[in-house]
């Protein structure tokens, strides 16, 4: 008898099964269970979502860009970088602010916990704002065939990479108990998009406050309005979102929603 037949692979040691199409439920479901796990872990209750370009730069990023580009360049394209700063600026502002004020909560457990999806751009600039209050916060990154990136700012415990983009989505959304949408591409407008759905249809029954941020940009990349004027939502679904371009309004408007709607209902909610 040979080596291999005295000794079979466990199913669950066997990487030719788990990585096969006959496994994938298992695969999906353990990103469902090893988060879930860790989230228990660090006692994070809920969280709020911050989601937007991950090709946005720093101000200090995008000025160093700028002085190369006068040298020779893309000289449009820099200054274009530094006028989309000013977003990356606001986010890290916003995740700092509402990170002191959730670490100020009377609790045992971590409220509104920020959550991005991990990466630069908009997502590094909240999960930098958030360490720098000294506080938690999640990232939760995707594989994807893209350059790889260094966030040195999402807390150690809390980093998670998903394969399953419909499952990072249901972290996004199971926990959050607020969104703050900056500008970003495709994959911003489909989140968004996603939850504007959810609240719309009442599949999600939870209070979400939905904060879409930079109201030029958004009035020129879509069009919300005119879904309205053409009978294909009706007025009150504007409502859904509270547009602003103010960091003062932004977290005014999130901490009056999460103190009325959310305080009282640690954890996740339907």
């Amino acid at each position: 008898m040979t080596e291999r037949q005295r000794h079979p692979v466990k199913a669950y040691r066997n990487p030719a099964f788990l990585n096969s199409k006959d496994a994938r439920v298992l695969r999906i479901l353990s990103e469902y269970l090893e988060p879930k796990s860790r989230f228990e872990r660090h006692a994070v209750d809920d969280t709020v979502v911050f989601m937007g370009s991950a090709r946005i730069k720093s101000r200090e990023q995008a000025e160093a860009a700028l002085a190369g580009a006068e040298g020779g360049g893309d000289l449009e394209g820099a200054r274009v970088a530094l006028r989309m700063s000013a977003y990356y600026e606001a986010a890290r502002e916003l995740a700092f602010r509402l990170t002191q004020w959730s670490k100020e909560l009377d609790s045992k457990e971590r409220r509104f916990v920020v959550c991005t999806g991990g990466g630069p751009g908009i997502m590094e600039a909240a999960n930098r704002g958030a360490a720098e209050a000294r506080g938690m916060n999640v990232g939760l990154t995707i594989s994807i065939p893209a350059e790889e990136f260094d966030n040195p700012y999402v807390t150690r415990g809390l980093a998670f990479h998903f394969h399953y983009f419909f499952m990072r989505k249901f972290w996004f959304a199971y926990l959050a108990k607020a969104v703050i949408v900056f500008p970003g591409g495709f994959g911003t407008l489909d989140e968004l998009f996603e939850l504007l759905t959810l609240v719309q249809t009442r599949k999600m029954r939870k209070p979400m406050p939905i904060v879409v941020f930079g109201t030029e940009y958004w009035r020129q990349v879509v069009d919300f309005d005119a879904l309205v004027r053409h009978g294909t939502i009706d007025a009150q679904d504007v409502e859904l979102m509270h547009r602003t371009d103010s960091v003062d309004d932004a977290y005014d408007w999130i901490v009056r929603q999460l103190t009325e709607r959310a305080l009282d209902h640690p954890g996740p909610m339907l």
